[in-house]
């Protein structure tokens, strides 16, 4: 039998990084801090709900746009949180997940020929759906320094052209652990005041901002509000990554314009999941509780690292810690990450995987969503470097 040739939409789509290094640590038998997802169990209540929900029948299609109990809850937080009124038909729509929430978006608004501004290092879900879109995809670097990571505002303002149709904006900031402060959005306000510019805002990591911060939503910004599709994820905020249950919410005339894709690429969302996290949601410890939780993992694998050969980035939000590894090895990102899983067996995501473009910098990046335990065998481990 002769197989027909297939042209790939996506050249330059391979096996993933996550996927690479997390095999590798199974191979190796390394601590397994690259990858991005908790290593412990969610509050038992949540999966009890979920049961809950499959015995009393929810077991069938739900609504294309979602439970109307779980948009509700999701409308209600957004309100209480960050002032913002979305109608709960209209305007919120379930996903499956993050990543589909943001293929969608950008499938439902990017036309052949039309520019979108990304900022880099990025998560890595953007440019294969700006590719499937047909569009193209304008790169701008973030700016690194004592203080971290920043935006460069001059920059991107000067990257938009006549064709540029829609920016995406990631705070907290996968992979760097970056967030947006009142002046970036001040500097975005001013870059889209008066045009037709769309924003993409991904915000999974809404709930894990530290040391007292506040973390800038565009729901916050009625001008910025009125231009974006802002996503979230429950995975993120209730430690349950494999469900992939996530949403949007957006003004009507872009959530119309959403639906359309969203109806025939995925229809509708895990019916029993999605009853039983609208129940969950009726107590608002869990995410309040969340940056807490986090800092003090943060602060415990910080200390650990202190007195390490590692130059600690700032963590001003994530669950992810960047650092530099300069005193330590000459080695290319990749290359380093590999020898860390295999001979100290720890891994590490490179940086450099979350560029476009051949980007060396000499950081990787760790994942601190682990159990104590887990992170003190991590940090032992580093301790030999």
């Amino acid at each position: 039998m002769t197989t027909p040739a297939l042209t790939t939409k996506l050249p330059a789509v391979g096996t993933t990084v996550f996927t690479r290094m997390s095999t590798l640590a199974a191979e190796h038998g390394a601590v397994n801090l690259g990858q991005g997802f908790p290593d412990f169990a969610c509050d038992p209540a949540l999966p009890a709900l979920v049961a809950d929900a499959m015995r009393e029948g929810h077991n069938q299609y739900p609504m294309m746009t979602g439970v109307p109990a779980l948009r509700q809850a999701i409308a209600a937080k957004i309100e209480a949180i960050y002032g913002a009124r979305y109608d709960s038909d209209r305007e919120i729509t379930i996903t499956a997940g993050a990543s589909q929430a943001i293929t969608t978006a950008i499938l439902c608004c990017v036309h052949a020929g039309d520019e979108v501004i990304v900022i880099e290092p990025a998560y890595d879900c953007y440019l294969p759906a700006i590719a499937l879109a047909g569009g193209v995809p304008v790169p701008v670097a973030m700016t690194a320094g004592p203080g971290g990571y920043c935006i460069p505002w001059d920059t991107l303002a000067a990257a938009i052209t006549a064709r540029t149709r829609l920016i995406i904006i990631n705070s907290p900031h996968n992979p760097t652990g970056s967030i947006l402060r009142a002046a970036d959005i001040a500097a975005l306000q001013e870059i889209v005041r008066g045009t037709g510019l769309l924003i993409l805002s991904d915000e999974v990591y809404e709930h894990m901002v530290f040391d007292g911060q506040q973390h800038e939503s565009a729901c916050r910004y009625p001008d910025l509000a009125e231009r974006s599709f802002v996503v979230s994820s429950f995975g993120k905020t209730y430690h349950v990554t494999g469900w992939k249950v996530g949403y949007v919410a957006a003004p009507a005339p872009l959530m119309a314009e959403f639906r359309k894709v969203h109806q025939y690429n995925v229809f509708t969302v895990n019916t029993p999941m999605q009853h039983g996290i609208a129940g969950y949601m009726a107590n608002p410890a869990p995410w309040r509780e969340l940056p807490a939780f986090y800092q003090r993992k943060r602060d415990l694998f910080r200390e650990g690292l202190a007195g390490s050969r590692f130059t600690l980035l700032p963590a001003d939000g994530t669950y992810f810690q960047c650092v530099s590894y300069s005193a330590i090895s000459s080695l290319p990102e990749a290359p380093f990450a590999e020898w860390l899983t295999a001979e100290v067996k720890v891994a590490a995501i490179p940086l450099s995987a979350f560029y476009s473009t051949a980007t060396e910098s000499g950081i990787v990046r760790f994942c601190f969503a682990k159990q104590d335990a887990t992170l003190r065998l991590a940090l032992e481990r580093l301790a030999a470097l």
